[in-house]
């Protein structure tokens, strides 16, 4: 099973990951969120991460999902990169969270692929005809 570390601003990915487990009606194993704040050292969240990293990869790998791409979240999630054993992407949102939780037990390059087109296809401009 990939695990999965949300890494955003604040307390985002813990709220999206409750979300999350809502839509999938349980708590996912394998699955946690870091936080960084206004007053976080970069380092020291990164050093946080590493650890959640080894603690969430079961042998699998482990998907990184950061918020924004350029921010510190994300800056930090790249320096985690090890390809094919710990991969990121950005721009994180609730169908995307909720694909990789839903794909996770295939190979890493399928959770990331399924990742990536959910959080795509999840984003679109709803009109409402008279």
């Amino acid at each position: 099973m990939i695990g999965i570390l949300v890494l955003t601003h604040e307390d985002l990915g813990d709220h999206m990951i409750r979300c999350a487990s809502h839509v999938v009606g349980m708590q996912p194993l394998q699955l946690r969120h870091l936080g960084v704040f206004v007053q976080d050292d970069p380092d020291v969240v990164l050093s946080r991460a590493r650890a959640l990293v080894q603690q969430l990869d079961s042998g699998d790998g482990v998907l990184v999902l950061s918020d924004m791409f350029g921010a510190t979240p994300c800056n930090i999630a790249s320096r985690l990169v090890q390809p094919g054993k710990v991969e990121c992407i950005a721009g994180v949102n609730l169908p995307m969270l909720v694909r990789v939780l839903t794909y996770r037990n295939e190979p890493l390059p399928v959770v990331i692929d399924k990742g990536l087109s959910g959080g795509q296809s999840g984003v679109l401009s709803i009109n409402v005809e008279s």
